[in-house]
C-alpha cells in the first residue's frame, strides 16, 4: 500500500506540472490534468449558472413589445469574475540568464529571526497534515498571502485544498514541506521588494543547474516536469516567499 500511495502521489505531482505547462502553451485552451487545477483555471463567466434557470418566454406575436435585452452588467451568480493574472506579481519568475548566478543558501540560521520563525511555523503546520493550521499564518487585507497569480474568490484554505490531489489537502502540505526544505535565495536586498524565496530554482537559470542541483530539483518535480520547464525557461512549480519582517508573502505555482 505504501508503494502504491507513493506512486499515486508521484504521478499526480507530474500531472500538476503538465497542467501548468499546457495552459501556457495553449492560452485559449484549458489543459486539465486534475479536477483541482481545472477548477482553479476556469474563469467565473465560464462556470454554469448556480441558481435555477429562469424559463425563457417567447414574445407574443400579436404584441409590439420587443424581448428585453439580457443584463450583462454583472455575472448571473452575483460574484465578480475572476481577474486576470497579475503580470507584476513578485511571485512570477523573472530570471535573467545573463545576470550573475544568485547565491544559494541552505543554512536557515542565516535567515533573519522573523523569517526563520515563519518558515518553522509553516513547516510545523504542514507536518500536522491539517491545512486549517495554516489559517493563522495567512496575511489579511492588503497584506493577504498570495495563493494564486490571479485573485481568488472565497476561503483561502478551501482554495489550497482545491490545489491538492486529495480532498483533505495533505498533498499540498507535503509539497510545502518539500519546498521549504530546499535551498533558498535572498532577492532584491535593501529594496521594498526584498524577499526570501524557496526553492532557489525560482531565481536560477535552469540551463545552468549542475548535476548535483538537478538531483535537488528532482526531489520536487519529475525529470519530465523539468524538461517541460526548460521549454519555458523558468521554474514554474510551487514556490514560497517570506518578507524580511516575517510576512508570508506567497505560495503559488504557474507562470
Amino acid at each position: 500500500m505504501a508503494l502504491e500511495s507513493g506512486l499515486n502521489a508521484y504521478f499526480h505531482r507530474s500531472s500538476l506540472i503538465l497542467a501548468l505547462s499546457g495552459a501556457m502553451l495553449f492560452m485559449g485552451q484549458l489543459c486539465v490534468a486534475s479536477p483541482a487545477w481545472a477548477l482553479s483555471e476556469i474563469q467565473r463567466e465560464d462556470l454554469p449558472p448556480t441558481g435555477e434557470e429562469q424559463p425563457q418566454v417567447a414574445p407574443d406575436s400579436n404584441s409590439d413589445q420587443q424581448p428585453a435585452e439580457p443584463d450583462t452588467s454583472a455575472p448571473a451568480d452575483g460574484n465578480e469574475p475572476a481577474s486576470e493574472p497579475d503580470e507584476n506579481s513578485l511571485a512570477r519568475p523573472d530570471v535573467d540568464p545573463n545576470a550573475p548566478l544568485p547565491e544559494v543558501f541552505y543554512d536557515v540560521q542565516q535567515l533573519p529571526e522573523p523569517v526563520r520563525r515563519m518558515r518553522q511555523l509553516l513547516l510545523d503546520a504542514a507536518k500536522t497534515g491539517e491545512v486549517e493550521k495554516l489559517r493563522p499564518l495567512l496575511g489579511q487585507g492588503d497584506a493577504a498571502t498570495q495563493l494564486s497569480l490571479a485573485d481568488i474568490n472565497g476561503d483561502p484554505i478551501a482554495f489550497l485544498k482545491g490545489q491538492s490531489g486529495d480532498p483533505a489537502g495533505e498533498e499540498i502540505l507535503a509539497i510545502m514541506e518539500e519546498v521549504l526544505s530546499a535551498g533558498y535565495v535572498h532577492l532584491d536586498k535593501g529594496t521594498p521588494e526584498e524577499l526570501y524565496v524557496w526553492p532557489y530554482f525560482f531565481a536560477y537559470p535552469l540551463e545552468k543547474l549542475t548535476p548535483a542541483q538537478k538531483v535537488e530539483i528532482y526531489k520536487i518535480v519529475t525529470a519530465s516536469d523539468f524538461d517541460e520547464m526548460q521549454n519555458f525557461g523558468n521554474y514554474i512549480f510551487f514556490r514560497l516567499g517570506i518578507t524580511p519582517d516575517g510576512h508570508w508573502a506567497f505560495f503559488v505555482a504557474g507562470e
